[in-house]
C-alpha cells in the first residue's frame, strides 16, 4: 500500500481527482491538493496526532477542523460523524500532527530587519567584515546606514571588534554599524556617533559602556548593552516596500519553522518599530499572530500608538480600561482617517486583545547583560575576556524603575518580561514582585523570566508563589556551554537553565530562541538542545537537567501558550481552541533524541488555513557558520585541542541545513 495514497473514508465525499486535500507524493514529499469546491470541515488522520493536552502524551485518531476551529479530536468514527458530508480529508501519511509552536521570545521585527542588512555569521577576521559591510555599503540606498550583524569577535583572527577607524574605512560619511552575534555588543563609525548625538564627552549610560581610546575620552569605535541600543536607536525608519518586507520575510521564517504565533520582546529599540507595526496591522500583513512587548524606555510611546489604533479600529464592543489595556497594539500615533470605518481581520476567537494579528501584551526590561556580562552575587570563577579583577558583571536598571513598573502593572494584563541571566538579576526581580504582592496581593501577572539562566534553589522555592515562569534560551547550551563552565565554573553550569528542576517541582517554563540571538527562529533546535544539554564540542552539561521530549514540546506549545495568557484558544489540540497546527516529518517522541532537531516542518497552518509547506527543495540554508547561539560575545578558546569526535561534531553542525 503506498503510505501516501489518499485517505478513502466511507461517508466523506471524494471526486474522481482524488483527495480533496491530500498528501501526493513527490520527490520532495511536498503537500499537494485537489482542488476542489468549498468545504464545510477539514478531516485529519492517518498519521500521530499528539494533542499536548496533559503531563504525558496522549494521541488521537482524528481531528476536525472547521471555521478555524477544532470541532471535534478523538476516534475516527467520531470525527467521520462530526465533520458531516463534504468535508475534506488530509492523509497525514505517516506524518505527526501537533499544536503550532509558540514564540515564547523572539524579536520578530529586529530578525526582519536583519534580513535586509549585511551577514556578519563565520566572518574570519575585521578585513572580512569590512569586505562584507562594503558589499552591503553598494546594496541599500545612499541615505540609509550601513549595518551587518552575526560577528563573533572571539571567532575574529584578532580576538577583538572592529575599531571606529576601520569602520570609517567602510564609509566616511555614511553610518556604519556592526552588531555581533549575541546582539549586546557592537561598534559604529565616526558617522554613526554623529547622527546619534554621541560624543567623546558623552558619558557611559547605566547599563552599558562605549569603549574609549588611550586618552580615555575619545569614542574607540566598541560598544556594549544600553550603549548599543542609544546607537541603534536612531537608525532611520525603515519605510515603503522594505516597510512590508521587514514583516512579511520574518513571519514566512516563523511559519517555516512552524510557529502560529509570533514575538517581538523589545518594541521600541528600533525608532521606527511603531511605524512597522501600525503598516503590518492596516495592511493586514501577517499571516500568524504577534505577541509584542515594549521596551521599557518606550513603554509610554508604544500605549498611546495602541490606543489610537484601538479608536481607529472601532472594537466590536465597549472596552473597561483593563480591557483597553488587552487590546492595546503598538502602531503609529497618526491621523484617525478613515479608521472609524475599517474592520478588524476575522477571528474564529473573536479575541479583541487582537488587531489584524497584533496583540500588545507586555513590557521588557534588561536587568543584566550577556553571558559573560550577567550579573551575579559571586564572582565569575574566571573572567571573560578583557575584564579584570573580582568581577560579577552588572545590573542594567536601578531597582527603583523595575519596582514602579510592578507596582503600575501588577493587577493589568500588561505582563512584565525580564531579561536575566545571573542570579543577582533575578533577585532583583524577585525583590520588585514581593513589594507588589505585599502592597496590591496576588495576581495571575505571570511575570517572565527571559533566560533565567542560572537560578539558586531558593530562588526557584519562590517561583510558584510569584507565578513567574523562567523561558530558557536552551540552544545556548550547545554553542555556549562550554563557556559558561569556564567563566561561571562546573557547579554554576550544572544547574544553568534548571528545566528538570522546574518540572519536579510542577512548575512551567517554556524554550525560546531570541532570533536573532539564535541565527535562525527554530523550534526543534529548542527541543533538541533541551533533551540532551550537549555543547558543540560533546560535553555534556549538567545531565541531570536534561528533560523528555514531550516536556521539551509541551514547552514550545501548551506552557508557551500559558506564558503569554493565551490557554484558552492555543497549545493543545482540543475542541473549541484555534486550528494552530504544523504537521511534521516524523514524531520527536519516536526519534533518537539526538536526531530531534534533523526533524522538518511539512506544513504549518493557522486556523486551518496554510501558511507554509515545505516543497521539494524548500529548505532554509543557514548562513555561514550558523549554529546555535547563546547570549556570549566574549568566550574564551577551548585550552586543549579538539577530539576527532568533537572535531566532526563541529563540521556537522557548520554545515548543516537549517532545519
Amino acid at each position: 500500500m503506498n503510505p501516501l495514497a489518499p485517505l478513502v473514508v466511507p461517508g466523506l465525499r471524494t471526486t474522481g481527482l482524488g483527495l480533496a486535500f491530500g498528501l501526493i507524493s513527490t520527490t520532495g514529499g511536498a503537500w499537494a491538493a485537489v482542488p476542489l469546491p468549498p468545504a464545510k470541515a477539514t478531516l485529519y488522520s492517518g498519521g500521530d496526532i499528539l494533542t499536548m493536552a496533559g503531563p504525558k502524551p496522549v494521541y488521537a485518531e482524528a481531528l476536525v477542523e472547521k471555521d478555524g476551529k477544532i470541532l471535534y479530536v478523538g476516534p475516527l468514527a467520531g470525527a467521520i460523524k462530526a465533520a458531516g458530508g463534504g468535508a475534506r480529508q488530509v492523509n497525514l501519511a505517516g506524518r505527526t500532527l501537533l499544536p503550532g509552536f509558540i514564540d515564547a521570545h523572539g524579536h520578530f521585527l529586529h530578525f526582519g530587519k536583519n534580513l535586509m542588512d549585511a551577514d556578519l555569521f563565520g566572518s574570519a577576521d575585521v578585513a572580512d567584515v569590512v569586505t562584507r559591510m562594503k558589499a552591503q555599503a553598494v546594496q541599500v540606498p545612499a541615505d540609509a546606514w550601513i549595518v551587518g550583524m552575526g560577528y563573533k569577535a572571539i571567532q575574529l583572527k584578532e580576538k577583538r571588534t572592529p575599531t571606529v577607524e576601520e569602520l570609517d574605512a567602510i564609509s566616511a560619511d555614511r553610518p556604519v554599524v556592526i552588531v555581533d552575534s549575541s546582539g549586546h555588543l557592537g561598534a559604529g563609525n565616526s558617522a554613526a556617533f554623529r547622527a546619534a548625538g554621541i560624543t567623546a564627552a558623552t558619558p557611559n549610560p547605566e547599563g552599558g559602556v562605549f569603549d574609549r581610546k588611550a586618552d580615555g575620552k575619545s569614542l574607540a569605535g566598541p560598544m556594549e548593552e544600553t550603549a548599543l541600543n542609544a546607537v541603534r536607536a536612531k537608525r532611520p525608519a525603515f519605510t515603503g516596500k522594505l516597510a512590508d518586507d521587514v514583516v512579511t520575510g520574518a513571519a514566512t521564517l516563523w511559519a517555516r519553522y512552524g510557529q502560529t504565533t509570533a514575538m517581538e520582546c523589545a518594541v521600541g529599540i528600533g525608532g521606527d518599530d511603531i511605524e512597522l507595526l501600525r503598516n503590518a496591522i492596516d495592511k493586514q500583513l501577517l499571516p500568524i499572530d504577534l505577541y509584542i512587548c515594549a521596551k521599557d524606555t518606550a513603554t509610554d510611546a508604544t500605549l498611546a500608538a495602541a490606543k489610537r489604533v484601538a479608536v481607529d479600529y472601532a472594537l466590536a464592543r465597549p472596552a473597561s480600561e483593563t480591557e483597553r489595556q488587552e487590546s492595546m497594539v503598538a502602531a503609529a500615533v497618526a491621523a484617525p482617517g478613515d479608521g472609524a470605518s475599517r474592520l478588524l481581520a476575522a477571528r474564529p476567537d473573536l479575541d479583541k486583545r487582537y488587531v489584524n494579528r497584533v496583540r500588545l501584551g507586555g513590557i521588557k526590561f534588561w536587568l543584566d547583560g550577556s553571558l559573560d556580562t550577567a550579573w551575579f552575587t559571586q564572582p565569575y570563577t574566571n573572567n571573560p575576556l578583557g575584564k579584570q579583577g573580582v568581577y560579577s558583571g552588572y545590573r542594567q536598571i536601578p531597582d527603583q524603575a523595575l519596582d514602579a513598573a510592578f507596582d503600575k502593572y501588577w493587577t493589568t494584563n500588561m505582563q512584565v518580561n525580564m531579561h536575566m541571566n545571573g542570579d543577582a538579576a533575578a533577585d532583583q526581580a524577585i525583590n520588585a514582585i514581593e513589594k507588589a504582592m505585599a502592597k496590591h496581593g496576588p495576581s495571575d501577572h505571570r511575570p517572565v523570566f527571559v533566560h533565567g539562566t542560572y537560578l539558586r534553589p531558593d530562588q526557584i522555592a519562590k517561583l510558584r508563589k510569584l507565578g513567574a515562569i523562567p523561558s530558557f534560551l536552551s540552544t545556548g547550551m550547545v554553542s555556549g556551554g562550554d563557556s559558561v563552565v569556564t567563566m561561571w565554573g562546573p557547579q554554576r553550569a550544572a544547574v544553568a537553565m534548571p528545566a528538570n528542576t522546574l518540572a519536579k517541582a510542577g512548575l512551567p517554563f517554556t524554550l525560546s530562541h531570541d532570533a536573532p540571538i539564535s541565527p535562525q527562529p527554530w523550534i526543534l533546535d529548542l527541543v533538541d538542545a533541551a533533551v540532551n544539554r550537549t555543547t558543540i564540542t560533546g560535553q555534556v552539561v549538567g545531565p541531570q537537567e536534561r528533560i523528555t521530549p514531550y516536556l521539551a514540546l509541551r514547552a514550545v506549545t501548551a506552557m508557551a501558550a500559558f506564558q503569554i495568557k493565551e490557554e484558552k484558544t492555543k497549545g493543545t489540540l482540543e475542541a473549541g481552541k484555534l486550528a494552530d497546527l504544523v504537521v511534521l516529518d516524523r514524531n520527536p517522541l519516536k526519534v533518537a533524541p539526538g536526531t530531534i532537531k534533523g526533524i522538518q516542518v511539512v506544513e504549518t497552518l493557522k486556523e486551518g488555513k496554510s501558511v507554509y509547506r515545505r516543497g521539494p527543495v524548500d529548505e532554509p540554508t543557514r548562513r555561514a557558520g550558523q549554529i546555535p547561539h547563546s547570549h556570549s560575545h566574549g568566550e574564551k578558546p577551548l585550552t586543549e585541542p579538539l577530539s576527532e569526535r568533537s572535531r566532526e561534531t563541529l563540521e556537522m553542525l557548520l554545515n548543516a541545513s537549517t532545519r
